[in-house]
């Protein structure tokens, strides 16, 4: 971006929203199945009709749907294990919060309908085994593993936190993930689940230099009428303790919590949710592009999440080389198809030599073939339900395999090499 001076927003919301909601319980569905189907492989399970249990073979497509007192589940799975479904959903709306119906939902009395299916043969068997493996051109077994949908998916990042995310983004995650904490620890006691933040940031030569102005909507219980009290324990237990973390100047910041005035009716009660409807929220805030494709409820041979994840480690080993002050990757793929059909490397002017040569770079340190993605994140764990609240990117989890700048030496090397 060229302007010298402009100013950039972005939101988050916390883990009672409704469509994070829905995030959550087909993750939790996800990590349920990738569990069990482990147990069994572990104890050599072999179905009735002769299938082995085996966690490579999990496949799961799993989406959400809520609103009052009512929770859909839907999509397809492939899997030798069985799960609670309803069991599990219960279980994920009671630990986020919702369980007294004068929340607005309750995790006892809500109803639960699972309409989880058998994955189509058709898709299947492209990635069960790839193109290149069907014509007999591949002996390697990553060359196997196609991948599960054609697409595009974006990485970012930026040295603008230690984390290497936007400013912004990460703000508005962190102050959605501390809305809860507080929640939950008694801090503010008159807390409900839902709730949203947004922050915006004034940028000086692309640096970021100051917060202009924080939204904050919380659910709140009904006794609280005093929305000026709202504001001062928002300010002092959400908004300061994340801004002064980050060292970021606020003073003057426009500050505007529960404009509407009041906020009781929340969470699927006040809105239905869905699996999916946060994608920005997920990533980068809007800061980079997206390729349209959600994250939870998906296994990894979903590229719309592997390599999503791929391009995020790319894009941030990029940055922590020195190589760019930003940078932002795109991948593309074709269902069944083994490899990329394109890796694009832009570091929006900020790169120390060519974008080119970074490219060249990244596809000599990095496989980006499905399977290699899979292996290499090592993603066929259930690790997920966790990245379905607060931002995939961006949190110092080991889990988060995709944060490693474990190739950042190897890059500054090969680009060496090459220039």
């Amino acid at each position: 971006m060229s302007h010298k001076s402009y100013y950039f927003t972005s939101e988050s919301v916390t883990e009672g929203h409704p469509d994070k909601i829905c995030d959550q319980v087909s993750d939790a569905i996800l990590d349920a199945i990738l569990a069990k189907e482990a147990e069994l492989q572990e104890k050599g399970y072999v179905s009735p009709d002769g299938v082995p249990a085996n966690v490579e073979n999990v496949r799961c497509a799993c989406e959400t749907f809520v609103t009052t007192g009512t929770v859909i589940v839907a999509g397809e799975v492939r899997t030798e294990a069985y799960v609670d479904v309803q069991k599990i959903a219960r279980d994920t709306i009671r630990r986020i919060g919702y369980d007294r119906a004068k929340y607005g939902f309750d995790c006892e009395t809500c109803g639960v309908l699972n309409l989880i299916h058998e994955q189509s043969p058709d898709i299947a068997q492209g990635v069960d085994e790839s193109f290149d493996a069907q014509a007999g051109r591949t002996t390697d077994p990553i060359d196997e593993v196609g991948a599960g949908d054609q697409g595009m998916m974006f990485g970012y990042a930026s040295d603008e936190t230690d984390v290497l995310m936007p400013m912004p983004a990460y703000l508005a995650q962190r102050m959605s993930e501390r809305l809860a904490a507080v929640r939950k620890d008694g801090t503010v006691p008159y807390l409900r689940p839902d709730g949203k933040t947004q922050v915006t940031v004034r940028y000086e030569d692309d640096r970021p230099v100051e917060v202009t102005a924080v939204v904050v909507s919380t659910q709140h219980a009904d006794s609280v009428t005093d929305m000026a009290q709202v504001k001062a324990d928002m300010v002092e237990h959400v908004i300061g303790p994340v801004l002064d973390a980050q060292g970021i100047k606020w003073d003057g910041a426009d500050i505007y919590v529960n404009p509407t005035g009041r906020f009781v009716v929340g969470g699927p009660m006040g809105d239905t949710g869905l699996t999916g409807r946060k994608i920005i929220v997920d990533t980068y805030g809007g800061m980079g592009r997206h390729g349209g494709g959600a994250f939870s409820g998906k296994d990894c041979t979903k590229v719309d999440r592997s390599a999503a994840y791929a391009a995020r480690w790319v894009a941030k080993n990029v940055v922590a080389a020195g190589l760019a002050h930003k940078c932002e990757v795109e991948l593309a793929y074709a269902i069944g198809v083994s490899h990329p059909l394109s890796v694009m490397v832009d570091t929006h002017d900020t790169g120390v030599v060519a974008d080119d040569v970074i490219e060249q770079a990244v596809e000599k340190v990095f496989d980006l073939r499905p399977g290699a993605i899979i292996r290499d994140l090592d993603l066929r764990r259930p690790i997920f339900e966790k990245t379905a609240a607060y931002g995939h990117f961006g949190r110092n989890d080991p889990d988060f395999t995709w944060e490693a700048t474990n190739r950042a030496d190897e890059l500054k090397a090969a680009v060496t090499e090459l220039s």
